[in-house]
Formats: structure tokens, sequence, C-alpha cells
């Protein structure tokens, strides 16, 4: 067996199965589950209806480049997103379909870390596990930048050392994060750009949240787009992910897409050529029709608006929660500690939410900075979440009372 795989730790809700197994919840209130950040909206009729009519596509093995068409359509939503230049991302060399962003994520440090070279990764801290577990089997350290709520959940790029920044190969971003919202700004970019070509590594810019936001007018800056105001045509040492799993509830099609540097994205297809990761063709055409829909989105954005207003008026005063810039979590600092924040939570009333050391490590500060939080993916219906939110209050008053 490959003994890196020694070196991964239980996923975080094996770990919360685990927390919860001894437990009885009341048996006469309903189960509420905040704990998974999967959509519960429903998905866009379009998509359905393309699955229903390409059924026939089944007999054709798909290339794993995917389709011209959806390749194209994703390039058309990319600069109209993001306020491209017409011709700033060539759908040719510059973009790639992928099964979700989870396998891109996990695929890309495979493609791009050199093992014999004593690699680094930089990831945030608390991060989405699968940056951690793709690290560890390329063969790299990992190497965690906290983000609290004293440096705005923005990761500190200046506190890495000279010596690090010569080891790293890859830095992992989530922008809007998950499990903070918190977006990431141009001065940000432009001084992680420039330390991406100083030091040369490659930034994976995981974007799986950017349609969720509060104001219409002011949507989530994107790498890419960061790259463009920056006269950073090329997108050298720069990629995205995106996925159509949380903008259009779509998170059991697998859909997603790679896009940026030409010269990650060539041998990284080539990579997936090998890996066996073609979409299948009937889900390129759903995927085709859901880039190219933005009325369910925005309807998508409206019911998280909703959601967000009432469960934080329902918590305020109670619990020691913020608004986040972006995304559908809540990342909520508890009185006590996280695990047994959830453990009673459960047990009192019926509803889980994540313990927040479950998805960060300790830094090398000895900090683990999820310790003392519980992320709450405000997935389920307005109704579910207004009810949660009023138990989540009951079991916080009585324990502060």
């Amino acid at each position: 067996m490959n003994p890196d795989l020694q070196t991964l730790q239980p996923y975080p809700f094996q770990k919360l199965n685990a927390l919860k197994a001894q437990l009885s919840a009341p048996a006469d209130l309903p189960h509420i589950a905040l704990s998974i950040g999967e959509p519960k909206h429903a998905p866009p009729q379009c998509a359905i209806d393309a699955v229903h009519k390409t059924m026939a596509m089944l007999a054709n093995y798909p290339a794993t480049k995917g389709s011209e068409e959806l390749r194209q359509s994703i390039a058309t939503w990319l600069v109209k997103r993001y306020e491209l230049n017409s011709n700033a991302i060539n759908p040719d060399t510059q973009i790639l379909p992928v099964n979700g962003t989870r396998e891109a994520l996990f695929a890309i440090a495979q493609a791009v870390i050199n093992r014999r070279d004593n690699p680094l990764v930089i990831s945030p801290n608390p991060f989405y596990q699968i940056y951690e577990g793709a690290t560890l089997l390329a063969g790299a350290e990992p190497h965690y930048l906290s983000c609290t709520k004293d440096n705005r959940y923005q990761p500190d790029f200046d506190s890495v050392s000279e010596q690090t920044w010569q080891r790293c190969q890859l830095v992992y971003l989530c922008s809007p994060g998950n499990p903070t919202g918190s977006v990431i700004d141009l001065d940000t970019w432009a001084k992680l750009i420039t330390l991406a070509q100083r030091y040369q590594f490659v930034i994976a810019s995981d974007e799986c949240y950017s349609e969720l936001y509060f104001d219409e007018q002011q949507p989530p800056l994107g790498l890419l787009q960061a790259c463009a105001k920056l006269g950073h045509d090329s997108f050298e040492r720069c990629i995205v992910f995106h996925s159509l799993s949380k903008r259009s509830n779509l998170p059991g099609l697998r859909s997603g897409f790679v896009a940026g540097d030409a010269n990650i994205i060539a041998p990284f297809l080539l990579y997936r050529t090998y890996h066996g990761c073609a979409m299948p063709l009937q889900y390129q055409q759903a995927s085709i029709a859901a880039w190219s829909d933005e009325t369910h989105v925005i309807e998508n954005r409206n019911r998280y608006r909703e959601k967000f207003k009432k469960v934080l008026g329902t918590l305020a005063g109670c619990l020691d929660v913020d608004k986040p810039e972006a995304g559908f979590y809540l990342w909520a600092r508890t009185p006590i500690s996280d695990t047994e924040f959830t453990q009673q939570l459960f047990a009192q009333q019926h509803v889980t939410v994540l313990p927040g050391s479950y998805i960060s490590r300790r830094d090398h500060n000895g900090i683990n900075p999820g310790e003392n939080h519980v992320r709450m993916a405000l997935v389920a219906s307005v109704d579910e979440c207004q009810r949660a939110a009023e138990r989540i209050k009951t079991f916080v008053n009585n324990l502060t009372g």
C-alpha cells in the first residue's frame, strides 16, 4: 500500500459520526442537519431537461477535454461574470471540464508537485480537507496559514518565511472561504501573484462559492479577474476551480471546470486522460444549460439572503456570529468547546452542526483556529433553517442562563 495513505486523517464527517454515536436525540423533534454543505434547493429545470433529452449519448465515450460547446459555454460565462475581454480566455487551451471541484482540487496537486524537491503546499486554516489529503498523497508537506477574526479570515502571506516560500510549489486558496465566507481582495491577489512569479509556485483558487453573495452589484472578485485587472493576461501560474454544485444546486451532477494558465492545463489534461475522469456526455449537455442560464442563480441567491436574514435575526444576542461576506455558511464562536457544543446541541435539540476543530489544524504557534467554533450550513429550506435557529437559541440561552 502507498505509505502516504497512513498520513491521512479521518474525514470530518467520520469524526462527527463518531462524536454523535452514543448520543440520543429527542424523538419529538425532527432532525435538522446544518453540518454538510450539500445544497437542498431545487436544481434548474433546464439542466434536468437536458439530461433527459440526451440519454442516448450514453452509447458514446466522452472526451476528457469535454466538448467544444461546453468549453465555449464556460468561456462565455467567465467573460461575462468576471468582466474579462472577449478573447481573454481560450476555450481550447485554457479551460478543462472536471467532475466537480473536489476531484480536480485533489488531482491538481498530483499533477503539479515535484516530490523530489522537498515540496511544501500552503493552505488556509480552517480549510477544505481535500487540500490536505492532496498535499500528503503528492508527497508534500502542508503549511497552514490560520485565518481568524483578527486578520479578517484572510491568510497572512507576510508571515511566511523566505525558506517556506522557496519550498512552496502550490498554494490552495478558497474565496469566498469555506467556512468563513471571507473574500480575497485585489491587493492580496496582487501580492500573491507577485510571490508566485518570484518563487515559481502555482496558485489554485477554489471559487465554488463564488455565486453565493448578498449584493448583486458587488459579486466576489475572482483570481482570473484579478489577473486581468493587474495586466497579468497570460494567467501564468494561476488556475481557478468552479462548480455547478453550489451555484446551480447540482451536487449530484459532479460538474465543474478548471481554467487559467494554458501551461498548467495542458499537462493536467494529460494526467486526467490517464486518470479516466471524462464527464459523461449527457452531463456535459446539462452543464451547458446550467452555465448558460442566470435566472435560477439569482433566485438561488434570493433564497439564501432570506435564510441569512431570518437566522441571524434569531441568533442575535445569544450567539457570537457575524454575517459572512459570501457563501452559505455561518462560522459561529461557541461559549463552550466546539465538540461539546455539537454534542449537546444534537442531544437536546436534534440539530447537527460541524465542530470547527474538525476542519482545521494546529498552526506553527500551536493554535487551532477552528477550536470553539462551529460551522453551520444554511442549505435546508428557509423554514427548516429558521426552526434550527430557534432551537439553537433555546439551547444557548439554557446553556448560558
